[in-house]
């Protein structure tokens, strides 16, 4: 049957997922770093293709997925949060032909920077994206630690924190357009309501500075602040906090530029466990104000 690209379908997200999941895994076995990734359900597509369903398509043959590309807009940023084909089907094309067809979405919503956060090692990937105009901008390196490891380093920063609710959302907004140079109001709205995030809101003299969110495995991000003086104590606070939750691994992901994180980090004893880069069409936002969640969500 014939190789067709189409728009996705809420109902095949998942099977999407799971392709998602064997490409990562296939990528990252055959560079030494064993499997990394786990299928999850896929909330944070269903919430994109419900709220901009122009970033999310398939190519399908003979009823079965082999490629999947998801691309979400905020404002003038255009991010391919995901593209992959299935590891017994490259080398057919399949993912610049789905590269291009995101980026149809990018055009269309009048985005002005294009960007996205791959594996460092992934030199494939790169040359892709670098054909579309997409350069290495900014190694990312996803730091961890075990959790009683680190609770066994005094780390407190003595800022006041409250959990986020959505009253919190121009504060939000306000630190995001300091970091980013736009807002992911609708991104909070998201985690705040549909997701398992914990979101704390940190204080300082009553001004609202910086904000993270926490997984139940014990990732902080995304993570952002008002300005780069402010990074060292909120992470140091975000840290403190995921001690606490009880899981057993601690992580981050903190670009290259972060100075002030990557010093709390090193000092606490966290580890360099994973490379990545940002691609992106243009210089944006202040990279040491802020820490991604991960490749897809940013």
């Amino acid at each position: 049957m014939a190789l067709i690209y189409r728009p996705a379908r809420v109902e095949e997200l998942a099977r999407a997922e799971q392709l998602v999941a064997t490409s990562i895994n296939d990528l990252t076995v055959r560079h030494g770093f064993g499997r990394m990734a786990s299928t999850r359900p896929p909330h944070f597509q269903a919430f994109s293709l419900k709220e901009d369903p122009d970033g999310l398509w398939v190519a399908e043959e003979g009823g079965d997925i082999l490629g999947f590309a998801f691309s979400w807009v905020c404002g003038s940023l255009w991010f391919l949060s995901e593209l992959f084909v299935a590891p017994d089907q490259q080398g057919r094309g399949i993912g610049n032909e789905l590269l291009s067809r995101t980026m149809a979405h990018a055009k269309k919503a009048g985005t002005s920077e294009k960007a996205l956060i791959t594996f460092a090692f992934n030199r494939v990937s790169q040359g892709l994206y670098i054909r579309h105009g997409l350069f290495p901008r900014l190694p990312l390196n996803l730091f961890s630690i075990k959790r009683e490891a680190l609770r066994a380093r005094k780390h407190e920063s003595g800022l006041e924190a409250a959990a986020i609710t959505t009253s919190d959302l121009p504060a939000l907004a306000a630190i995001d357009v300091h970091a980013l140079g736009l807002s992911r109001e609708k991104h909070h709205l998201y985690i705040i309501g549909e997701s398992d995030l914990r979101g704390i809101l940190f204080r300082e003299g009553g001004a609202s500075i910086g904000y993270a969110y926490i997984s139940p495995e014990g990732h902080v991000g995304p993570l952002a602040v008002r300005q780069p003086a402010a990074m060292g104590a909120v992470f140091t606070a975000a840290l403190e906090r995921a001690s606490k939750m009880g899981s057993a691994q601690i992580s981050a992901l903190i670009p290259g530029s972060a100075e002030a994180a990557l010093g709390v980090a090193v000092a606490l004893g966290m580890r360099i466990a994973f490379p990545l880069v940002l691609m992106s069409s243009a210089d944006f936002g202040d990279w040491r104000c802020y820490l991604p969640r991960n490749p897809g969500f940013m």
